[in-house]
């Protein structure tokens, strides 16, 4: 099995993966280059990434997906049916990041020439940044708080909520792709080309939108740690999380939850923003402390079905720029 782009540390993974470099694939002349090939089964873990694979691969080739769509990619947990389809592709797009911890319990049985490609490859962490500068004072007491210690060090994954970094993701798929198909070479670099501007294009969408929003209203609640990525993109402050932890399988301690009143009372934050399949349990009850209103139905880590708002990584952007506006602005 090839590795491609996987760091030597995941988080949850008790194990080092080999570092794989991606081959240079040869020129071909396009005239040879097949529309579609339909003898490479490619498959992508997440719908949201699946269909970024799909805009590079273009009509050459057909890209599965092996999560449902709306389910929580954090409480996924993968049943012998989408390992048996895991093992029958020739390529696997996984976002990476120790995004999906639970790989590594399968990772090591599937076939040798499987090819494996962390699209998020060479990002950098902003947890691992903020980590550089922690003084050694914040420290103290360490067995008091163990737990939200483990949380602050966590790699946050969720890269691709800013549509900067997926910039990143498009060219490691392109290389992916090439690696497993050289001769549609000249097909994946032109359809990566596109789908940058189109990301471009979208950055710039967001920040014309967001204008309206005034800088003090820019206060996100959500249920998670996932907008890190987007707040610092598009300067928004998260004024917390109900869940202390880039995973939504974790579970706030009544102190977490009188911390974070107090938070949102302390701001002036009006909203809390929930993704689609979590619980709204935690939300409801803040909400009721707080008197500010829930936003329900944010896309993050899956898109919609076809025929709804979300159904591409770009209309999931855009959909939930409009919430945050119809919620912030005046």
């Amino acid at each position: 099995m090839r590795i491609i782009g996987f760091r030597n540390k995941l988080i949850g993974l008790s194990f080092t993966m080999m570092m794989i470099v991606v081959l240079t694939a040869c020129q071909t002349n396009s005239n040879q280059v097949k529309q579609v090939d339909s003898t490479i089964k490619v498959i992508a873990v997440e719908s949201f990434l699946a269909d970024i694979v799909q805009n590079i691969a273009g009509e050459r080739m057909v890209v599965d997906t092996l999560m449902p769509k709306g389910l929580d990619p954090h409480s996924f947990e993968p049943t012998p049916k989408d390992v048996a389809r895991i093992s029958d592709s020739d390529i696997l797009f996984v976002n990476g990041a120790g995004f999906e911890e639970w790989l590594a319990d399968v990772i090591e049985n599937l076939p040798e020439n499987l090819v494996v490609v962390e699209s998020s490859a060479g990002l950098q962490s902003r947890t691992g940044e903020e980590e550089e500068h922690v003084d050694e004072d914040e420290h103290a007491d360490e067995e008091e708080h163990a737990d939200e210690d483990e949380h602050d060090h966590e790699i946050d994954p969720h890269f691709w909520l800013d549509p900067t970094l997926v910039i990143t993701y498009a060219e490691n798929i392109r290389d992916g792709l090439i690696s497993i198909d050289p001769e549609g070479k000249e097909i994946y670099s032109s359809n990566t080309e596109e789908y940058i501007q189109q990301l471009k294009d979208l950055d710039a969408y967001i920040q014309e939108k967001i204008a309206v929003i005034p800088v003090e209203r820019r206060l996100i609640v959500t249920n998670h740690e996932s907008f890190g990525y987007f707040a610092d993109r598009y300067g928004f402050e998260i004024v917390g999380t109900i869940i202390h932890s880039v995973s939504s399988g974790a579970a706030p301690s009544a102190q977490q939850m009188a911390q974070l009143v107090d938070q949102m009372r302390a701001s002036g934050a009006i909203a809390i923003f929930m993704e689609t399949g979590t619980n709204p349990q935690l939300a409801e009850q803040l909400a009721k402390e707080t008197n500010i209103k829930i936003v329900y139905d944010l896309y993050t880590h899956s898109v919609s079905e076809s025929d709804g708002k979300a159904s591409t990584y770009i209309d999931l952007m855009k959909y939930n720029v409009e919430q945050m506006i119809n919620a912030l602005g005046d």
